[in-house]
C-alpha cells in the first residue's frame, strides 16, 4: 500500500514537468531530473510564510531581505532553484549522487550530510564514497524532527530516493 502511494506520488511529480530540453553530457542529471527535483521540493515544502523561511522553504541569510507576504511564486521558484544550484555546486564531487544528495540537503541542510569541524560526516556520505550502493536506509533515515522520527518526512525521503537514486 505504502509503495502503491509512492509510486502515484512518482507519477503525479513526472506529469507535472513539463518542456525539457537535453544538458549538456558532461552534467551528472538531465535538465528533466533536475526539473522534477524542484518539484518534488516544491510539492513537500509548500509555501512558507514564516519569519526565517520564505518561497518554498528558503531559509533566509544575513542581509535578505524578502517578504513572504510580497513573494512572488516566481520568486520563490527563483530561490528554490539557486538554492538547489547551491547544493549541487557543493555535492559536485559525487557526480551520479550529487542531485539525490542536493535534494536532501535542501531540507536538511547540506552540512548535515558533509559534516563540520563538531560534527562527523553523515553515514550516508561515507557509504557513497566507499562506493557501497546499498544506501536506502541511510537515505531514508534522514527523517527526524526533535530526535523523533516523523512519518511524513521518511515518506518525503521514500520518494526522493525512488526519483533520484541512480544505481
Amino acid at each position: 500500500m505504502k509503495r502503491m502511494r509512492i509510486r502515484i506520488l512518482t507519477l503525479t511529480i513526472l506529469t507535472s514537468v513539463v518542456s525539457v530540453r537535453a544538458m549538456p553530457q558532461k552534467l551528472p542529471y538531465t535538465e528533466k531530473q533536475f526539473e522534477m527535483a524542484v518539484a518534488c521540493i516544491k510539492h513537500f515544502e509548500g509555501w512558507h510564510y514564516m519569519k526565517d523561511y520564505v518561497g518554498y522553504g528558503h531559509q533566509l541569510q544575513k542581509g535578505e531581505r524578502y517578504s513572504a507576504r510580497t513573494m512572488t511564486k516566481k520568486q520563490g521558484d527563483l530561490l528554490l532553484r539557486l538554492d538547489l544550484m547551491r547544493n549541487l555546486y557543493l555535492f559536485r564531487a559525487y557526480g551520479k549522487d550529487a542531485l539525490l544528495l542536493s535534494v536532501l540537503a535542501y531540507n536538511v541542510g547540506p552540512y548535515a550530510i558533509l559534516g563540520t569541524s563538531k560534527r562527523p560526516k553523515s553515514r550516508l556520505l561515507r557509504k557513497i564514497e566507499r562506493g557501497d550502493r546499498n544506501i536506502y536506509s541511510e537515505y531514508v533515515s534522514f527523517c527526524r524532527w526533535h530526535g523523533r522520527q516523523v512519518k511524513s518526512i521518511k515518506f518525503r525521503r521514500q520518494v526522493e530516493y525512488d526519483l533520484f537514486f541512480v544505481m
